[in-house]
């Protein structure tokens, strides 16, 4: 990869790291980093590779229809289980004590093993259920 290329990349893991529990699209992204003169495909190109080197996580919005993409290569957040709002689209970590709770169960009553790098529950955040009961 070129000297440039790494400047790109190493401003995006920045700007991700930054914001670990948020998920961005590509096009969120490239907007943030206007002033770094990174494009939209250059965005593309590095989110892709860190995708395929297990430091990002793709989320797929509640509406199916948008990709975005989260910081996941932190020690805390691989060991967290993800909630992501389809409302407002944040992303949050679960409690260590749900998260251990929903584990343990789905092992003893299911038999099966959750992968918690790969796991995002989708419903509706605290601060929307409030705003919709308003």
């Amino acid at each position: 990869m070129s000297k440039y290329m790494t400047k790109q990349r190493e401003a995006l893991l920045e700007f991700l790291r930054s914001h670990i529990d948020e998920s961005f699209s590509a096009k969120q992204i490239a907007d943030a980093l206007k002033s770094e003169q990174i494009s939209v495909s250059a965005v593309y190109r590095n989110l892709s590779a860190l995708e395929a080197e297990g430091k990002l996580r793709r989320v797929v919005s509640g509406n199916g229809r948008e990709v975005n993409y989260q910081y996941s290569d932190d020690e805390g957040c691989r060991e967290c289980l993800h909630m992501s709002c389809k409302k407002c689209g944040k992303t949050f970590h679960m409690s260590a004590d749900g998260a251990a709770l929903l584990i343990g169960n789905v092992a003893m009553r299911e038999n099966f093993r959750i992968d918690k790098v790969e796991t995002v529950l989708y419903g509706v955040c605290e601060n929307c259920n409030i705003e919709e009961n308003k």
